[in-house]
C-alpha cells in the first residue's frame, strides 16, 4: 500500500465550553477538551479502574460556531479528524509541542435539553455536521 492514514475517532464527553477565537477576515476556530475513557477490573484487586484520556479538539469556521451553539460541558459527541502536532515557543523561549484533533465531521450525541446523567437506555436524537470548504457555498442550516 503506497498510501497513508491519519484519522481519528472519538466519542466523549466536553471538558469545558467551546472557546472561540475570530480573525479578521470572518474566520474562526472553536476548541475545547474532550474526555475518553477506558475501564476495566484489576485482576488482582477485582477493583474496576478508570482511566481519562483528555484530547484537544479544533473545529473551524461554520462548523465551530455551531460547536459553540449546541455544545456544553459534559455533552457526548462523536468526533472524526485527523491528528496535528504543532511546534511554539514559551514564555520562556523553549520549544513546545501540542497535538491536536483536526475536526472534519461531528454528531451530537446527548439530546437537546438532556444532562450528561441520563441513562444509558434513553435514544438521544443525533445533530450531525460536517464543516464546510471555503469554495461550497453556504446554507442557513445549523447543521
Amino acid at each position: 500500500m503506497s498510501g497513508t492514514l491519519n484519522k481519528v475517532m472519538l466519542i466523549g464527553h466536553l471538558g469545558d465550553a467551546v472557546k472561540m477565537h475570530y480573525f479578521d477576515d470572518k474566520n474562526c476556530v472553536g476548541r475545547f477538551p474532550l474526555a475518553t475513557n477506558e475501564t476495566y477490573t484489576n485482576k488482582q484487586t477485582n477493583e474496576k479502574v478508570t482511566n481519562t484520556e483528555w484530547h484537544n479538539i479544533v473545529v473551524r469556521n461554520k462548523a465551530a460556531e455551531i460547536c459553540e451553539k449546541y455544545l456544553n460541558k459534559g455533552d457526548k459527541v462523536y468526533i472524526e479528524g485527523r491528528l496535528k502536532t504543532r511546534k511554539w515557543q514559551d514564555d520562556k523561549g523553549a520549544d513546545r509541542y501540542s497535538t491536536e484533533i483536526q475536526c472534519v465531521d461531528f454528531t451530537f450525541l446527548t439530546a437537546k435539553g438532556e444532562n450528561s446523567s441520563a441513562p444509558a437506555n434513553q435514544t438521544p436524537q443525533a445533530i450531525a455536521a460536517k464543516p464546510q470548504d471555503n469554495n461550497e457555498e453556504p446554507n442557513d442550516l445549523p447543521f
